[in-house]
């Protein structure tokens, strides 16, 4: 049944048809966090986008892509999001065990490009045909190439939408025009949470922010107006906030691999701002299987508490 505050939630996006509310309701519905309004998703894209020695090596169980099945299912995930070959391996074995999110676009890291564009490499009828929940896309607000990026998704998310499916919008910041600090300024990841709720992303991505400010025009008003970003906590309910007040489901990513009492306390920055949850990866499903199922307990308690 669903719970009052997955109802409220849903009524956030009352445009949307009954299909796409029900595969909304089961993202926020399934596993340890269901019902709540909070989510860790499980994400491992990591093999088409940083190569596989790099991803999997640490803990050689993921070089099979029904590893990561069985993680997010035995840590009670949210939903698993990965690429089409990922997906393809597991779908039908692990059919209807967890909410499923295809990610319709990657990269690889053989060639460095300063505007990144990710290519299409799957798409809604995919989706459809593996039982998916959600489809799930990266933009890069600041690379040269991000209106080619905001057209994709348009089209995408149109007819996802129409399909029923949910849609995911990974928006990181990424260009010739953001310094690297930029990427996480706190002015730059608001707007780029905004720019992800605005091209209709049901559920939004994007990098912890920092308390850097990277606009020199943005910096005047964050002056004048105290915007308060001392403490992760502060700037993450400034990010919720410039996701419609709210009213989109933001979600941070868990990023490079680093030690677990960071992490954790990271965690309780984003809780402790509102934040609806985790999208968590590397520093997962490179520990081994027990101690990532511990991990992600401990990361959805803290959720959980809040």
């Amino acid at each position: 049944m669903t719970t009052k505050r997955v109802k409220e939630i849903l009524s956030w996006y009352s445009s949307d048809n009954p299909g796409t509310l029900a595969n909304l309701a089961r993202l926020l519905g399934h596993g340890r966090l269901g019902g709540t309004g909070k989510m860790v998703i499980l994400p491992v894209d990591q093999g088409f986008e940083h190569g596989p020695a790099r991803s999997f090596a640490t803990n050689s169980s993921g070089y099979d892509p029904r590893y990561h099945f069985e993680l997010g299912i035995e840590a009670g995930c949210n939903a698993y999001a990965a690429p089409l070959g990922f997906l393809e391996a597991g779908a039908a074995e692990f059919a209807g065990d967890i909410p499923l999110i295809l990610k319709l676009n990657n990269s690889d890291s053989l060639y460095s490009n300063a505007d990144p564009c990710s290519a299409v490499t799957g798409s809604v009828a995919e989706a459809l045909r593996l039982g998916c929940a959600a489809i799930g896309f990266t933009i890069y607000p600041g690379s040269a190439l991000r209106n080619e990026m905001y057209e994709q998704i348009r089209e995408l998310a149109e007819e996802a939408k129409a399909a029923g499916l949910a849609v995911v919008v990974w928006s990181y910041p990424r260009g010739a025009g953001l310094s690297k600090k930029g990427e996480t300024a706190i002015d730059v990841v608001a707007y780029a949470a905004q720019i992800a709720a605005q091209l209709g992303a049901h559920v939004i991505k994007v990098k912890p922010p920092t308390a850097h400010i990277e606009q020199d025009a943005a910096r005047k008003v964050y002056e004048k107006e105290a915007i308060p970003v001392d403490t992760l906590a502060d700037r993450v309910r400034h990010i919720v906030q410039a996701a419609f007040n709210g009213r989109r489901i933001v979600i941070f990513s868990g990023g490079e691999a680093k030690g677990k009492d960071e992490i954790m306390s990271e965690i309780q920055g984003i809780a402790d701002g509102g934040g609806f949850g985790s999208i968590i990866g590397r520093n997962s499903f490179q520990r081994p299987k027990t101690e990532a199922i511990d991990f992600l307990h401990e990361v959805m308690d803290i959720y959980a508490r809040v």
